[in-house]
Parts: C-alpha cells; structure tokens; sequence
C-alpha cells in the first residue's frame, strides 16, 4: 500500500495516471494544477523557534522520514450526509514532513534539525555576515535554547496552575474564517482566532473529513501561532471547491466555525504527466548540496498561457512569468519544456528562451505534429513549479476543396542499406471522402529535389523505400489522396541513412541492429473495431471531458480521432488533429450554451475504424453544480465480514444499485481504525481496483476494531463511498461452523420462479463445505418468518426457487454447513419481485438443416453497452472450445462443436445494461438424445411420412396398399418392390402417385396364395431417401385374404335389399324395449318378416322407405282372453320376452336375414340396460318423516319386478327387522325405519343393480337433517296419540227432533275417549243439570244419554253434548222440536237414512240408526286450560253384500230434509224396540211415539245428513 501513487492517480485520466509515462515519477495536472513543492517555508530569522511552524527535510537528511498518510477521505457536509469522495490530487516523489512535536524528544530533534540547517546555510550564503561555528557549538547552543525554553514553559505552566479554575475557558471565535472565491491555479489562506485555556487544540476539515498536510504534500499548509490559526490551499483547481470548517477543543468544550471555498475554473486544459525534476545534486549549477539548505525559494508563475489554437504554417509562442522569492542571483531555475510528456529540445521547429523573469516557448512552423499538451517546468532548490495547458493545431486550407488533411508523425522505423521502413499516421480529416491511399516522397539531405517513391496510393501507413544509396542520407514526407485530391505534404521526417545496420553498429550509430527483416507491402493487421460507448461530461463554458470505450481486439493500435457536431447540425468538426492514445479527452473550444454530440474512431497502421455511435448531446457550461448525472456508480452496500484473521479481514458487499454511465471495472476499500468509538483516518487497502465484490485487507492489527468503507469505479470516475461499514474487530476465527456465503445474486425472474446465485464462505471451519440450505420469507414479513427452501444439503452455488407468488416480493438468504454444523447466514438479498416482465423471452434450442444444435436468446430492450454472458451450470463460459458464442443485434447464439455428454448441464444467458433480462436450459441426457437424434435426421435427411406403408380393402375386396409422404417435390421417384424384386404396372398391379398430396397408392383385385409375402415402397426426393415395407405372410396374410373374400361377398348381398346396420335394440327413457335395424338398397315391393323362436310376429308397420330403419317394441302377452298370439300390446318387459328375434327383408333381387339372441346372457344384458335406465330416472332420495318414524324413499319414471335393489347404511348391507323394512309402492321405493335412535344415524344410500357398476342415489340422515326429522317425527306421533285419545261423541245425535208435547224423549250416543271424557249437556248454550225433567245420565264411561220424561213447548231449542278429556273436546248438536198433542193419530216420525228408507213391520223394530250430522268438535272457551285436537273422521262400518241387497229391499219412503212421517196401520199397536246401545233411540210416549234417530254413518249413507234433501212419506 504505497502511498507514492493513490489508485485514483492510477485509473482516471483527472484522478491518476493511467495515461502517464511509466518512466515518469510526477506530474503536474492542468486542471486540478498541484505544485509540489519539496520544502515548506521555514524562518530564516534567528529569533527562536516560532510555535507550531512545519517545516520539511530531504529524504535521508537530518528528519526521520515520516510514517506515509492514506491520501483519500469521506467528504460529509454538517449534516453529516456525504456529498462526495474528496480524492487528493497529487503526490510528489518525496514525502512531506510537518506537524507540531507532541513530546518533548521530538521537539528537541526539531531544534537540532534547524540549527543544523542555519549552520549549513550560513556557511555558504552569510560566510561574510556571520561567523562560521562548529556543528558542535550549534547543537550546545541549541540544547541551551531547548532548556531555557523549557523552564520557562514550565514555569508558566505552574503559575497558571495556581488558578487554574479561574482562567479555564472553553474555546472561542474570536474572529471566524471567511468564505472566499478564487480562480483556479491560485492560492487562498483561511483565517481565524481563537482563545480559550488550556489552549485548544485546531483541526481543520474539508467537507467534514480532517485535514492531513502530510497526506498531500505542498498542498495545504496549517500554521498556528500566537492564537491565530491559518489554513492556506496552495493552487487551488475544482476538487478543492468545498466547505471548510476548523474546530477548536479544549476540556471545557469544542467550538466549529465553517467556511466556503469556491475555485472557478476560466479554461480548460488536459492533466498530463512530466518527469520527475532530476536530483539537484547531480547538476553542475550548484556544487555543494547543503547550499540550499536554511532557506526555501517560493516558485510562483503568473500571467500563464493558456489553451491555444493555430493552424499549420503558422508561429505560435507560449510564454509565463515567473517569480521566484527570495532572488539570488547564484540561483537561477532551470526551465523545462515538454510536450506530452517529452522534453522539448530546442531546434529549427522549437526555440526556447529565459529572460530571468519569464520563460518562452516559440513554435517556429506549427505541424499537427505539435499538438499536445505543453508543459512548462521551473526547478530550483526547494522544488518545481509547472504550468500546462494544450495546444491544438489545425489544417490548413487544403488545394482543392475535398481534399484530405495531411499526414502525421513520419517516422523511418527500419534503416537497412537499400531500403528504408516509413511509417505515418492517418489525418483525421479526411475532407468527406475515404482516404484511397498514400504517396510517400522521398528527399537527399543536401538537396531540395523530392521524387515519389510509390506510383499506386499504399492504403496501409506503412511503406519501404527501395532503390537507395548506400551510406546517404534521405528525408520522407507522405500525402494522402482521396477521389477529390492530394493533401498537403506532411512535416518531413528525421534524417535516416541507407546503411547496413552491422555496420551502424560497428560505427556507434544510434540505431542498433535488431535481427532480420522481413519487408512485406502490408502486415497481417486489421483495421481495429470502432468504440464503444461515448460519455460527454461537462468540463468548462468552452471545453468538454470526452470518455469512451476501447476497441476491442485492437493490434498496433495509434489512437483515436475525436469529433464533435452541434446537435441535430450533422456537421463533424475534429476536435484533436494528433490521435491521442488515451479513452479521455477534453474537447476545448465549443460554445457556451450550445449542445454536442461527440464521436470516436480508432486509427492504426491499418487503418481508421468505423465511428462509434453518437453520444447523447450535453449542453456545454461549467461542470460546478453540472455535468451528467450518474456517471459514476452509486456506493456499494451491504459490507460484512467473510473471515476474520489476527492481522487480516475479508470483506464482501452488494453490488451498487445503479452503476453509472459504463460498466463497474473495480471496486477500492477503505478502512479505518476506531479507537474508544472514535474512528480514525481513512486508509487505502488496495490500490488497484478488485473485480470481486469481496476483498482481502491486510496489515490490520489484531484485536483492533475497525470500519471500511467501499467505492465503485467506471468508465466516468470514482463514485462516492459507502456509508462506514459497522464496527468490526480483527480476531482469528476459531468457530468449526463455516462462515456466511456471500455475493448472493437473482437472476430469471419470473412470475413463480427465479434463480438463486451465491459464492462459497471464505472461511471453511474445521471442515471443508459439504452443502447449502437457502431460506426465504416474504420482504415484508418479520424475521420469524424465515422458512428453508430445500430440506436436503444441495452441494451446488445455485438454486432454482419455484411456488412464488406472482406480484410478491421476496428476500432470500443462503447458509452452509460442513461436518460441524450450519453456520451463519449471509447478509438477505434486497427485495425481489416475482414477476415476468413484458417482452420476456426464454432459451431456444434449435437443430439447423445442417444438424447444427445451438441455443439462442434474444431480448428487445437492448441498449448500446448490452452484452450477451453465456454461462453453463451459472459459471461463464470462456473457452470456446465446446461451444461457440455469435451475437448479432438483439440475437445471441450459442453453438455446440460437438455435443456430448460432456456438455450436460445449465446453460444460462445474461444481458448487462438491461432490467435482468436473463433465461437458462437444462440440457439433460435425455434431452441430449432427442436433440442429437433429431441432428442426425438433419445431416442425413430422410423424406418424412404422414403414414406408414399400410393395406386397407375396398369394394368388392379389392386391395390398397399405400403411404403418405409429408412432403415431396416433382422429382420424387418412387420404386415398388414385392420379396425384393420391382414390380410394375400391369394388369395385376395399378400404381398411383400424387406428388401435391404425398399419397403413393397400388391397387390388387384380389389376394392369391402366391402374393404372400413382403411389399415395399421406396422414395427418392433429391439426396432425401426414405422406404417403407409391410409384411404380410402367415395369418395376417391368411386373415387379410379371408377379409378380401368376405368384402366381395358383401358387395354382391348389397346388391339387393340388405342390412346396412344389423338388429339390436335400444331401451328409451320410458323404459321401452326398441328392437332396430337399417335396411338399405329398398323398394316399394320390399317386404320385412319379424320372428320370435321362428314364429312370425305382426308388428302391425310398414317400412320407412325414407329412412329404411325398422323397429319393433317388445312386449309381453296380454292377461286378456286374447288368443291370437300375433297381438303383441307394450306392457313391462319380462322373462317371457326371451327368445331369439329374426327380421327378413326380401324382394326380387335377393334376400337378407338379421338375427339377435335374446336368451340367457343377452336378455340378462337387455335386462340390465332397463335396469340401468330405471336407476337414472331415480330421483335423489328424500327423507320424510310419519308417526310410525322416518322413511327414506326415490321415485323412478318405470318400476319392473326384475329390479333388484340393495339399502346400505353406513356402507353396509342393510338386515331389514320388524323395525326397519323396505318396499315398494307404485314408483315409490322406500325404506322405513321405525322408532328411529342414535345407532340409525348415517349415511344411507340405495344401489341399484345394471350388471355393471350400477348406480347409487345417497343421503345423509345425520346433524340437522336427523334431528329435523326425528323432530317431525315426535310431533306426528304425539299428534296421532292425541287423535286417537282425545274426547269424541262417536254415535253423533240427530239434527232435528220432533215430538209431540207430553211424550217421552230419550236419546243415546256412544262417547269415546282415554281418559274418559268428561260429558256436559247444554241447553241453548247453557248447561243443564240432571233432575225429574231431565235425565241425563253418563255410564260405563262410554254411553251418555238424555231423557226428559214429559216433554212440554218449554222444551223446544238446540241442545248439545260437551265431551273433553286432556287431548281435546268434542260437541254435538240437535234442535227438539216440541209440536201440539193432536190425539193418536198413529202417527211416529222418524228420520230416513241416505236413500231415504225405513224398515216398518208389525212385529219389527224400530230403525236401528237415523241420519246423523257428524259431531263437530268444539274450541275450549279457556285455552290455558283445555286443548283443542282436530277431530278425526269415525269409522264408518262396512257392509257385507247380503246387507247391501237387503237395503235395497227396502222399502221407499218419501223423503223431506228434516224428517219423515210414518203413518201406521190403523189398529197396530205402537212399538218400540229397544235400541242398541250405540244408537240414539226416541222412546214414544204412552199416546203417540215420534222419534227421530240418527243412523251410524256407512257406505250407504248421507255423508251429510242436514244438507240432503228428506221426503216425508206416508205409509
């Protein structure tokens, strides 16, 4: 890590010295222009030793050479947020020693050091004015001073100790620095004041980061002295624009005061290198070295030239003033000119001049060949001073309009004794046309006759002269022509002599014999590539710093021709007429405001490459608070640490999110020590920037802590650090886990998937690496939701992620593990999106007709720096051996030299400068094979087949034998061979060849024994061949024949009337058997024959002749007396419908014949096709519940007897009990479950059986669905209970009852009910009570009866009965009728029953039952304390035949809505029978009985008697 050259000065053509000579050791910049001086001004007064002033020594001289400073710091604003990358401009070749002693020893050295340096100097400049003392009494006097110092030190040390308290003070401004502006190359010294006890200490910093003056020597110089504090910037240039802030501390407190400094730049000048001033001591000026020492001379150069412009032809003179302090005239500087970093010599072409105060350079006759950057040079004893800037020379006016710019830089490389090498470079003007070539003239010293020594133009800037003279000497000059004319000679080259080069060696000539040479006309060189992007970066108001890529693969290269053009202008301008061999450049002279675009071409002996493509335009104006933004890479972040040594760290980090302008070419790291949290200076740890995102630095101390710091590096510049890495402390690992992966990348993103790249962990542990665990979790999720995505070790660096979630961002982590254990996990991936973008493409694999197997990728969004990286298994592919790269626009191609199993594996494609255009291809052996298989088919082409070579049959069993070809053109032949011999048309074999269809066709009538064997059809398209044979002996041939014969059978049935589809049957949807058959080739006169077992059926139709199909529906016999057994009727289909069915279809031309079984096995297959119709008609089963328990039940559209079915519960077979029965009703079938429990939960399911997999119609008798049910259940079994419990009046009353006053009434009713019912009689809604008048009597709990034994008009009005027991209540109704006593009339009414029929006799009874209304059931008056049940119907009582005859027997009687009137026989007796005890009975009085009754309800009665119409009849 030397610090002689930061990386900066090593990379950057502002920042390094790339571009410098090798042989150099300094330089002077012309923009950022450092002088560098090697010592500091020091007091030559002998007053004492001044406080704090920095002084410098020689290398090796009396000062210990000090420790060497990192050169590069943080620059953060007060904000402490980086603005930028303070990069120190120069170093000189010796280091620069200032800084007050911080001990007492040191001080002492000091001392010394200066006495001895005022002893040199005096002994040489003052010898007059002083007198000479002895080193010897120089130190006593010193070591004197020193003491006397030091008591007097001490003594005010101990008088302000004595009160200390009262005196302390923190630090105070008692006048602030003030900000300033300046112009570039000028110096600025910053002031202020401070007070405060103790006395504080100053530190001054640039953009927050401390100030070093040992870091940059001559830079800045810091002097403190009585209070007052200086900082002065020597030369300032534009990095030096920057706030400034100096603070004082002390141990009461630490005060800061900032200010600005601004440096303006006026024009524009390109940093070059110069050499190394040479040692003083070995010029013959100053004699004794330690003159100088004891005094320093300050260099200053003012009134400076500045960038000039001239055209060829013309003088140009640069000159400066300079001002050297103090002036002696024993010691003048030497004045050194260069240009491009060569000393200039004076000549016929350059004139110098040193008039004591200013320095002169004329160009007496400019040539292009001057362009470049002048250097002036001014040395003395203390140092150097330069000045630079660039001279631009330009063409001058050509002869003709169009003509090119001259040639450059002739040059005779080779000498020999009869020919001379001439080179030359190429003009960059080459006046809008190409340059067609070069004529080289040729000049004797001594003469001023030129003669051409070529007759063609050479297009190659290399020519040999022959034809010399031995031992004389000849000048060249070369001019370019183009279709338009000659240029301008060129500037003549130096003198070289036609001479053997043994002998020039022998005679001391500078140009040494060099081997054999070969002349040719032109050396095997191509015209380099053009190059690659351009950068424009805002420089000055007239100038812009121009940066591009190389050319690639460039051999001899010369440089490069830069030109620039007003934007949308198209009109090239040159902006350098000298190619310059650096990729940087400062085009000065455009106009302020104005925009330009810039182009590049590369020039070697070959010739001038294409031009490169335009840079974007830039308006041209001072780059402070300018320029283009994002030149240079972002910072890099993610720093951790990947091992950790006693004395080494390694370091990894993230890739910067954006890099600039160009590709990143490196990274620098930057540490520093943190000491008591407080960190240190930054130091460089590499010098060369690393490629790698991970590093090693070294000479760290063990146990220390640590910060580092990273910064990225392009094509524009450095970028500004990283944020300060946390505190990390340098200690041997010892742990046996390894350590954290690193450089963990995401490549192949897409919508679910991505690709997962990562580097092994630097430190292994105790064992080697043996695999990865990948962890994944979503972005925003929390730490705990890190989750592995492989379960098993994989040993690869890579991992493809599947299952993402479209539009979810992930992060992703690796972790490796050895025989110790997992260690820790690498630093997350910043947040991916799973996503596919638009215009994503993948990997193609594709075989050209060549077999030719290559991958290929292309992308749309490709921008001018897009490259295509191929890589296998993730690691990128540099030798071609295996496989070729090609990239053309937007395409890139990958080809296999020759693929094998060494080529197995993951080859990926990445695009740079895109969003991650990347894709892969797993090339697996399987893959390999298809691909290698379908290279072969390519290389040794075949004619590819739609079909093989197959035989089908034709009409009348004629044979085809054919294939079809899937393309073929009109030169295709076709060969047919039969067991190897060709056969030919003829009448035996017809050929067929469609050439538009492909189709090869050959036709046989017949197959014979001898035309068993092999056929082969054989096909030639150009070098395309292809054949293909079917081989038909033993039964395939006897089978194909078989088949032939039957064919032309056939074709002679089919002649007639024949089946075109033979009978078989179809079950419809109603379940009806449809027996079926297609006739074709029918007439009118065609008939059709059905049998059954060979009897002939009727089947009552007639032939579509439209459609010629004929059907029969099978039926069986018909349970009428029916004896034509023809007589078929639809009914269900049984087993009586087996047999065996035949249909006949005759005419004229022939007959046919159609037979279908339909015994055993086939009626079985009918059988189960109804049952499978049957089951899909089923409806889904249903659930419904009743009193007795729940039913499941399914209705199908067709039932038959045959139909078996299975009830399951729980997949079992249900064992139907008393409890749990099925059956079917109807449609209906059902399963029924009596008293259902817990245990009859389930699912339930009822299969029906089709000979196949039948079909299963399922419900669930559980949860809701159970309890629902079991719910219904309950209530209609409670329901039925209370219907057949609950009180009723069973016998029911008449409605209408007449009687005649004074007769007896009684009526009787049946009461039914549990528990017994409780009965009450009401009158007119009122209740009644039993006494004398009315009996009312309720016995045996079952039969209530009503008499009033002498019934009066007061009796007249509705009466009912109350029956009511806890299920409900029940009334019945009757109105009496009370009439006037008319005597005996031998009259009794009664009441007719439903046809209005009463049964008189002498000796007979009275009709046992009247007609009655039914019993209406009456509504509790209290519903809290009586329920109301609705009635049930009584049983009406059935009549046996003989009871219905007898009925109808019976005698007519008149009838009348209310009640008929008997009339009896005069002189019989009235009589009454007892009634039974169901039947209300009238019981007459002792004059006249009249009775109505009511008749028990039955088939033959009135349902409802009050609304029939009664006819009262007499008897």
């Amino acid at each position: 890590m030397s610090g002689s050259m930061p990386f900066y000065q090593k990379h950057h053509r502002h920042y390094d010295r790339n571009y410098r000579s090798r042989e150099t050791e300094s330089a002077v910049s012309q923009y950022q222009q450092t002088s560098s001086r090697y010592s500091a001004r020091s007091s030559s007064s002998t007053q004492g030793i001044r406080a704090a002033t920095f002084t410098s020594l020689d290398e090796g001289r009396l000062s210990p050479m000090p420790k060497r400073s990192e050169p590069t710091y943080l620059a953060m604003d007060k904000e402490n947020q980086i603005i930028g990358y303070v990069v120190p401009i120069f170093r000189g070749s010796k280091e620069f020693a200032s800084g007050l002693s911080d001990t007492e020893d040191m001080r002492a050295k000091e001392t010394a050091g200066y006495l001895a340096r005022r002893d040199l100097f005096t002994s040489g400049v003052e010898m007059e004015r002083m007198e000479q003392k002895s080193r010897r009494t120089v130190m006593r006097e010193s070591a004197e001073r020193i003491s006397l110092t030091k008591r007097i030190h001490e003594n005010e040390e101990y008088h302000k100790r004595l009160n200390e308290d009262s005196l302390m003070h923190p630090p105070e401004f008692v006048i602030k620095p003030r900000s300033h502006t300046v112009w570039e190359k000028q110096s600025v010294r910053l002031h202020c004041t401070v007070s405060g006890w103790p006395e504080p200490r100053v530190v001054w910093y640039k953009n927050n980061v401390s100030i070093d003056p040992m870091s940059n020597p001559g830079k800045y110089k810091v002097e403190s002295s009585y209070s007052v504090h200086s900082l002065e910037i020597n030369r300032c240039d534009f990095d030096d624009t920057a706030q400034y802030r100096v603070s004082a501390m002390n141990s009461k407190g630490e005060l800061s005061a900032i200010a600005s400094v601004v440096v303006k730049r006026f024009k524009g000048e390109v940093e070059e290198s110069l050499p190394a001033p040479r040692p003083q001591w070995n010029r013959t000026v100053f004699k004794d070295p330690c003159l100088e020492y004891g005094i320093t001379f300050e260099t200053h150069i003012v009134e400076k030239f500045g960038v000039s412009f001239g055209n060829e032809g013309e003088t140009l003179s640069l000159g400066c003033s300079v001002i050297i302090y103090p002036s002696l005239q024993r010691f003048q500087p030497e004045i050194e000119w260069y240009r491009d970093d060569k000393l200039l010599v004076p000549s016929k072409w350059v004139q110098v001049h040193w008039s004591g105060d200013r320095a002169t350079l004329t160009l007496t006759h400019l040539n292009k060949e001057d362009e470049g950057l002048y250097t002036l040079r001014v040395i003395t004893k203390s140092g150097y001073e330069t000045h630079s800037a660039y001279v631009f020379v330009r063409d001058s006016d050509a002869e003709v309009a169009g003509a090119p710019g001259a040639p450059l830089d002739v040059y005779c490389q080779e000498a020999n004794k009869d020919y001379v090498i001439v080179t030359w470079k190429q003009p960059a003007v080459d006046g809008g046309n190409s340059i067609l070539g070069y004529f080289v003239d040729r000049c004797e010293v001594g003469t001023t006759h030129w003669s051409q020594c070529n007759d063609t133009p050479v297009k190659f800037a290399r020519f040999p002269v022959t034809g010399l003279v031995e031992g004389r000497s000849y000048v060249f000059r070369v001019r370019a022509v183009n279709k338009c004319g000659m240029s301008h000679p060129s500037r003549v080259s130096e003198p070289a002599v036609a001479m053997d080069p043994a002998d020039r060696a022998r005679k001391g000539a500078s140009a040494p014999w060099t081997g054999q040479i070969i002349v040719t006309e032109e050396e095997p060189v191509d015209i380099p590539s053009a190059p690659g992007r351009v950068i424009p970066t805002r420089n000055t108001d007239t100038s812009v710093v121009v940066a591009w890529e190389a050319s690639r693969d460039a051999k001899d290269l010369v440089g490069y021709y830069i030109e620039n053009s007003v934007a949308g202008s198209n009109v090239w301008e040159p902006c350098n007429n000298k190619p310059v061999k650096a990729t940087r450049f400062i085009c000065h002279g455009l106009t302020t405001g104005e925009k330009y675009v810039f182009r590049v071409r590369a020039v070697n002996a070959a010739g001038i490459s294409e031009f490169s493509q335009e840079s974007e335009a830039i308006e041209v104006k001072a780059a402070i608070g300018g320029g283009i933004p994002h030149a240079s890479p972002a910072p890099p972040f993610g720093i951790t640490v990947l091992e950790s040594v006693r004395d080494s760290m390694v370091l990894g980090w993230k890739q910067p999110t954006f890099i600039g302008g160009a590709d990143i070419v490196g990274y620098f790291v930057d540490y520093r020590e943190v000491i008591d949290g407080v960190p240190g200076k930054w130091h460089e740890a590499n010098i060369k920037a690393v490629s790698d995102r991970a590093y090693r630095v070294s000479e760290l101390k063990e146990n220390r802590l640590y910060q580092f710091q990273v910064r990225a590096a392009n094509m524009a510049g450095v970028g500004i650090p990283s944020l300060p890495s946390a505190t990390f402390k340098c200690e041997e690992w010892t742990i046996a886990v390894p350590g954290p992966p690193h450089d963990l990348q995401v490549l192949e993103v897409r919508k679910d998937s991505l690709v997962l790249l990562w580097k092994a962990p630097v430190y292994q542990g105790r064992d080697a690496v043996n695999g990865y665990y990948v962890d994944i979790k979503e972005a925003d999720a929390d730490f705990e939701t890190w989750r592995g995505v492989n379960e098993k070790a994989t040993s690869k660096k890579y991992m493809k992620i599947r299952d993402l979630k479209d539009g979810v961002s992930y992060v992703f982590r690796v972790r490796a593990q050895n025989k110790a254990g997992v260690g820790k996990a690498s630093e997350p991936t910043e947040p991916v999106l799973a996503e596919t973008k638009p215009g994503t493409k993948e990997l193609v694999v594709e075989v050209d007709d060549d077999g030719v197997i290559s991958l290929n990728f292309e992308c749309e969004n490709l921008n001018a720096e897009s490259k295509f990286v191929w890589s296998k298994n993730y690691e990128e592919i540099t030798d071609s051996a295996r496989l070729t790269m090609e990239t053309k626009g937007n395409k890139s191609k990958a080809t296999f030299n020759a693929p094998s199993e060494d080529d197995l594996g993951i080859y990926s494609c990445i695009i740079t400068h895109t969003d991650g255009a990347s894709a892969s291809y797993n090339l697996t052996e399987e893959g390999l094979k298809e691909l290698l298989k379908v290279s072969h088919d390519h290389k040794f082409p075949i004619i590819p087949l739609k079909s093989e070579l197959a035989v089908e049959l034709l009409e009348k069993g004629r044979v085809r034998f054919w294939l079809q070809a899937e393309k073929i053109s009109a030169s295709g032949k076709v060969e047919y061979v039969f067991n190897d011999n060709i056969i030919n048309q003829g009448e035996k074999y017809k050929m067929n060849f469609d050439k538009n269809t492909g189709i090869i066709e050959m036709f046989m009538d017949s197959l014979q024994k001898e035309d068993e064997g092999t056929f082969t059809f054989q096909l030639q398209d150009g070098k395309a061949t292809n054949q293909s044979s079917l081989v038909l002996i033993g039964d395939v041939f006897k089978q194909l024949q078989k088949e032939s014969e039957f064919q032309r059978k056939e074709w002679h049935r089919k002649q007639g009337p024949h089946f075109v589809e033979y009978l078989n049957y179809e079950v419809t949807s109603e379940c009806i058997v449809r027996l079926k058959c297609k006739v074709g080739n029918i007439r009118k006169e065609t008939v059709a024959l059905w049998y059954k077992d060979g009897r002939e059926i009727k089947a009552n139709e007639k032939l579509d002749f439209s459609e010629g199909v004929l059907s029969l529906e099978i039926a069986q016999r018909s349970d009428s007396d029916v004896k034509d057994d023809t007589v078929w009727k639809k009914l269900k289909i049984s087993k009586k419908d087996a047999g065996v069915y035949e249909v006949i279809v005759k005419d004229d031309r022939g007959t046919d014949k159609s037979t279908l079984n339909l015994t055993d096995q086939g009626f079985k297959d009918l059988m189960n096709q109804v049952f499978s119709v049957i089951a899909n008609s089923s409806t889904p089963l249903k659930i419904q519940s009743s009193e007795q328990g729940i039913r499941l039940y399914t209705f199908v559209n067709y039932y038959n007897d045959e139909l078996h079915v299975t009830w399951h519960h729980k997949e079992a077979a249900i064992a139907f009990t008393d409890r749990i029965t099925s059956g079917v009703v109807g449609e209906q079938l059902w399963l029924q479950i009596s008293e259902p429990t817990e245990k009859d939960k389930g699912k339930y399911a009822i299969e029906f059986f089709d000979g196949k997999g039948g079909l299963k119609r399922t419900v669930e008798l559980s949860g809701q669905a159970y309890d629902d049910a079991f719910a219904e259940f309950q209530r209609l079994k409670a329901a039925a209970i209370a219907e057949r419990n609950r009180a009723r009046v069973a016998g029911g009353l008449p409605d209408v009852v007449t009687i005649q006053e004074g007769k007896a009434l009684n009526l009787t009713c049946n009461i039914s009910g549990d528990p017994v019912p409780e009965v009450t009689w009401l009158k007119n809604e009122r209740e009644m009570v039993s006494d004398d008048h009315y009996i009312l009597k309720f016995e045996s709990g079952k039969f209530a009866s009503f008499t009033i034994t002498t019934v009066n008009t007061n009796d007249s009005g509705k009466y009912s009965i109350l029956v009511k027991n806890k299920y409900g209540t029940e009334s019945g109704d009757f109105t009496l009728e009370v009439t006037e006593n008319m005597g005996d009339l031998g009259v009794v009414s009664y009441l007719a029953d439903a046809d209005g029929n009463v049964v008189i006799g002498p000796s007979s009874s009275l009709p046992t039952a009247l007609l009655s209304k039914p019993s209406t059931p009456v509504k509790p008056k209290h519903p809290a304390s009586a329920t109301s049940t609705p009635p049930l119907s009584p049983t009406s009582p059935s009549f046996t035949p003989e009871e219905k005859a007898k009925k109808k027997e019976k005698k007519k009687v008149t009838r009348r809505k209310d009640s008929v009137i008997l009339k009896l026989p005069a002189g019989e007796v009235e009589s009454v029978e007892a009634m039974p005890p169901t039947t209300p009975v009238v019981t007459p009085g002792p004059e006249t009985t009249a009775m109505d009754t009511a008749l028990p309800e039955t088939e033959e009665a009135v349902p409802e008697a009050s609304t029939e119409e009664l006819t009262p009849v007499e008897v």
